[in-house]
C-alpha cells in the first residue's frame, strides 16, 4: 500500500513540477572575439553593442525592419528579426509579385522579341523595351534593397528568423554584424540581357542576399543564404542562356575590407561569393582582407570564393557537391589574389576530380595545406598544377603572407564534423 502511494505522489508531482525550459541567451550584444579573423582587426568589430535601449527593436515585417534601420543612420542600434519578413510587400503588408513592380508598358514577351540576337544583334539594349525594364527594376529595387548604416548589429531570434526576397547591403558602413538569419530568394524579377558577355551573351541580375560595398569590419556569422523557394535551375532558357534570377549570395567588393564570415551556410546557388570588384579595379589592392571559417558551401556551382587582389584566409570548411549537381569548381584564384586556404573538407560526386576544385584567371599563387578530398588527404596545389598546366599557368605557393588572426584552427576532419553540425541559421551555442 505504501508503493502504491509514493508511485501515485511520485506522478502527481511529475506533473506538477515540470523542468523549467532555457531561455535562449541573448546574442544581440555579442561582439567579435579579439581574433576572430581580419574583422578583428584594429578596432574590432562590435556591430550596435552600444545601442541604448531607445535603439533596441524587434521587428516582424518589413515596414518595421525599415523603421529600425533609421534609414540607414550610423546611431547604434540593434535590431531583432522575429518570423519570416517578406521583403517583396507593400506599406500595408500585402505581397508584391514581378508583376506588380511592372510599368512603361514592361514585359518578358516584349523585352524577348525586342532584342532577340538574330534581329537585334550584338548592341546593348536600348530603346522603350529596355527603359520600361530599368523603371520596373527601380521600382522593385526600392522595395527590397535595405542598406544596413554603421554600428548596426541585424540578428534572427530562435531558429526561425527568416529574410525573404531582400538585398542587405552595406554600402560604405563601418561596423557591422549580421548573425543567425536566413536570407532567402533575393529574386531579380527583372534581369538584363548583355550580349558580349561570356561570348554567347548572359543575363545579369543584380541583387545580392548580401552584398558589401566599401564597407569595412563587418562580421557574417551563423547566416543561412540560399536561392530557396525560385531556385534557377527551374528558370526558362532565353537566348540560349537560363535566365538567372539570382546574382550572389554573399558578394565583397569596391574596396571592402576587413571581413569575418563564420559558420555559415551557402546552398543552392551559382555564384556564391565574389570577392573582389574587377581585374582593374586597382583601388582593391591593400584591402579585401576577409577570413572565412567553419562554413559550409553546398550545391553550390562556383565562387566559395572567387577573389581579386585580397588577402583571403579560407580555413576549417566544408564543400558538398550533391550527386548530379552541376558544378565547376570551388577557389576562383583571380588578378593579384593571394588566398591562404588551409584544413578545408571536400565532398564530391565520381565525376569531380581534385583537380576541379581550383580555378585560376590572371592568378599567380595560392596557399593550400591540410585539404581532405572525400577523407582523403591531398596536395590540392601539386594536382592542379600537374592537371592544368596545358591550359593555365602554375601556381606557387607563396602568396606573400600568412594569417596570424585566427580561432583555432582544427584538422580538416574535426572541422567537418563540426560544420555539418553548427553551420547556418538558428544553430549558435
Amino acid at each position: 500500500m505504501r508503493l502504491r502511494q509514493i508511485t501515485l505522489v511520485t506522478a502527481v508531482l511529475g506533473l506538477l513540477c515540470v523542468p523549467a525550459r532555457a531561455e535562449a541567451r541573448d546574442i544581440s550584444r555579442d561582439t567579435l572575439a579579439a581574433d576572430d579573423g581580419w574583422a578583428a582587426l584594429g578596432t574590432g568589430t562590435t556591430g550596435g553593442a552600444a545601442a541604448d535601449d531607445a535603439h533596441v527593436t524587434t521587428v516582424t515585417d518589413r515596414a518595421g525592419l525599415v523603421r529600425a534601420r533609421d534609414g540607414g543612420s550610423d546611431t547604434p542600434k540593434i535590431i531583432k528579426i522575429a518570423g519570416t519578413i517578406d521583403a517583396n510587400t507593400d506599406d500595408d503588408g500585402d505581397h508584391l509579385d514581378c508583376a506588380d513592380y511592372a510599368t512603361g508598358g514592361y514585359s518578358l514577351k516584349r523585352y524577348l522579341t525586342a532584342y532577340d540576337p538574330r534581329t537585334w544583334g550584338a548592341a546593348k539594349p536600348s530603346g522603350a523595351q529596355e527603359e520600361a525594364r530599368q523603371a520596373s527594376a527601380a521600382a522593385q529595387a526600392e522595395r527590397v534593397v535595405l542598406p544596413v548604416g554603421s554600428h548596426t548589429t541585424i540578428v534572427g531570434l530562435g531558429d526561425g528568423a527568416v529574410l525573404k526576397g531582400a538585398g542587405l547591403q552595406v554600402k560604405n558602413a563601418d561596423n557591422v554584424i549580421l548573425r543567425n538569419l536566413d536570407l532567402r530568394d533575393a529574386y531579380d524579377c527583372f534581369p538584363v540581357w548583355q550580349p558580349n558577355t561570356g561570348g554567347l551573351g548572359d543575363w545579369k541580375t543584380a541583387y545580392d542576399n548580401i552584398w558589401l560595398t566599401g564597407a569595412t569590419h563587418v562580421w557574417v556569422d551563423h547566416v543561412t543564404a540560399s536561392d530557396q523557394g525560385h531556385p534557377d535551375s527551374a528558370e526558362p532558357t532565353c537566348f540560349a542562356r537560363n535566365y538567372l534570377r539570382h546574382d550572389g549570395l554573399l558578394d565583397i567588393t569596391n574596396g571592402s575590407d576587413l571581413v569575418t564570415v563564420s559558420w555559415s551556410r551557402f546552398a543552392g546557388h551559382d555564384k556564391a561569393m565574389l570577392i573582389g570588384s574587377g581585374d582593374t579595379a586597382t583601388g582593391d589592392r591593400g584591402k579585401l582582407r576577409v577570413t572565412l571559417h567553419h562554413n559550409q558551401f553546398e550545391s553550390v556551382v562556383q565562387r566559395a570564393p572567387r577573389v581579386r587582389f585580397g588577402q583571403v584566409h579560407v580555413y576549417d570548411n566544408r564543400y558538398v557537391v550533391p550527386e548530379g549537381a552541376e558544378y565547376r569548381y570551388s577557389l576562383g584564384v583571380s588578378t593579384e589574389s593571394a588566398v591562404y586556404a588551409e584544413n578545408n573538407a571536400f565532398h564530391t560526386p565520381g565525376h569531380v576530380e581534385v583537380a576541379d576544385l581550383v580555378k585560376s584567371w590572371n592568378g599567380t599563387a595560392l596557399h593550400q595545406s591540410g585539404t581532405l578530398f572525400n577523407g582523403w588527404p591531398v596536395d590540392l596545389l601539386a594536382v592542379y598544377n600537374a592537371y592544368n598546366s596545358g591550359s593555365e599557368r602554375d601556381l606557387t605557393a607563396d602568396v606573400g603572407w600568412t594569417p596570424t588572426l585566427h580561432t583555432k584552427i582544427d584538422s580538416a576532419a574535426v572541422a567537418d564534423r563540426e560544420v555539418a553540425r553548427g553551420a547556418g541559421a538558428g544553430r549558435i551555442p
